[in-house]
């Protein structure tokens, strides 16, 4: 795979995700096993697949549950840190919070949200974000109808339906790449989509990057179990060193 022009990485996995449960109620939402594997396992073997060295997870609701799967990230060719909310800052406090205990907090790093889980090529995007000079930049995954959509001819007449189509629009796939210097930007409490990124953005210096290939957020039952379906069909599994239950729905 390809290796990424930045070696560092972050991954917010404080929320409880009360729209998950009851996968929720004796865990987070990172160790909610997808095809049998916890989320953060996919994300860990992605980030050391693309030339990533050394993640920092942002935890606080049942953090030890993430801890004592991932370890030191040994095994996943990683090194491993865990900065832990002692109470619950939201995802832009808890990003500011967890920047400080980067491998290098001086250089740019990557931050995915702990409910992602994609394929495309980090290098790639590391490139993009250097080539189009902004202070962040966000993976854009193009926007998927939940329902199915009537194709309508004469006006009012169904021709027929297309399931979940891909529609014109772009949204924010959780996946993003920092500056150094844009921790101090970050609040301290709250969130940093309802803050930071506004004012970057009318600063001209929030950059999208439109990703190709799988991406799927995970935020309900329904896309545990979509996601689970997915991954088995692409033969995209875990190993079963790193599964916590079957695989198979």
């Amino acid at each position: 795979m390809s290796e990424a022009l930045v070696s560092q990485a972050l991954i917010l996995a404080g929320g409880q995700a009360t729209r998950m449960r009851p996968y929720t109620d004796d865990a987070p939402k990172a160790m909610v096993p997808v095809a049998g594997a916890p989320i953060v396992g996919y994300q860990l073997r992605w980030l050391a697949d693309h030339g990533v060295k050394a993640v920092t997870i942002s935890g606080g609701y049942k953090n030890e549950m993430i801890s004592d799967y991932v370890g030191d990230g040994g095994r996943f060719g990683l090194e491993v840190r865990y900065a832990i909310e002692a109470e619950p800052l939201g995802r832009g406090g808890g990003l500011k919070f967890a920047a400080r205990d980067l491998a290098d907090p001086g250089a740019p790093f990557f931050v995915l949200n702990g409910d992602v889980i994609t394929g495309f090529s980090l290098g790639d995007f590391a490139a993009y974000h250097r080539e189009n000079g902004g202070a962040v930049t966000l993976a854009l995954s193009p926007y998927r109808s939940n329902w199915g959509v009537a194709e309508l001819v004469d006006g009012n007449r169904i021709k027929g339906f297309t399931q979940s189509p891909e529609l014109p629009y772009w949204i924010n796939a959780g996946i993003y790449l920092f500056n150094p210097d844009v921790t101090d930007r970050l609040p301290d409490k709250g969130d940093h989509e309802d803050s930071t990124f506004p004012e970057l953005a009318q600063e001209g210096l929030l950059v999208g990057y439109r990703i190709s290939g799988y991406w799927r957020g995970i935020d309900t039952v329904k896309d545990v179990i979509e996601a689970s379906k997915e991954v088995l069909a692409s033969g995209a599994l875990l190993a079963p060193e790193f599964r916590t239950t079957d695989p198979e729905i």
